[in-house]
């Protein structure tokens, strides 16, 4: 059985391909934007007595982070709670919430390959899918 990674293992292999800063101020906008978005877009899934896709994203989310050790799980809490705060607010005062999800989900994206490109490296996650919850954990730390 592979060996589980430390925190600062993961963010170590992150930066490694988040050095350009035009790459990094992209991330730090994108990345939180993303989250905003997948989670809006899960809030869509209703689950019976599980809540929301939302809500069962955020819990295994929060495991992994648990793993990763208490501050680890702090930072993803906070950040999952006001990303969270945001979606309600939107779900209840936006008309239109999935064309905004879907909108910034897809320009996000664009910027991110575009950040990518300037860096010449691919995006961590097409090494493994787990980046994608480390990237929120390294903008808290840039």
């Amino acid at each position: 059985m592979p060996q589980m990674r430390t925190a600062n293992q993961w963010l170590a292999e992150y930066a490694a391909s988040h050095q350009n800063p035009t790459n990094q101020r992209i991330h730090l906008f994108c990345v939180p934007a993303i989250s905003f978005a997948v989670l809006g877009l899960l809030w869509q899934l209703q689950l019976g007595g599980w809540g929301n896709g939302a809500l069962v994203m955020a819990a295994l989310a929060l495991s992994f982070y648990g793993s990763l050790g208490r501050v680890p799980f702090l930072i993803g809490a906070g950040q999952i709670l006001v990303i969270l705060g945001l979606v309600y607010l939107v779900e209840r005062y936006f008309p239109w919430p999935n064309t905004l999800y879907i909108s910034i989900f897809v320009v996000a994206w664009i910027f991110q390959f575009v950040g990518h490109k300037i860096e010449g490296k691919k995006p961590s996650f097409f090494q493994d899918i787990l980046f994608l919850l480390i990237g929120p954990l390294w903008i808290f730390k840039h």
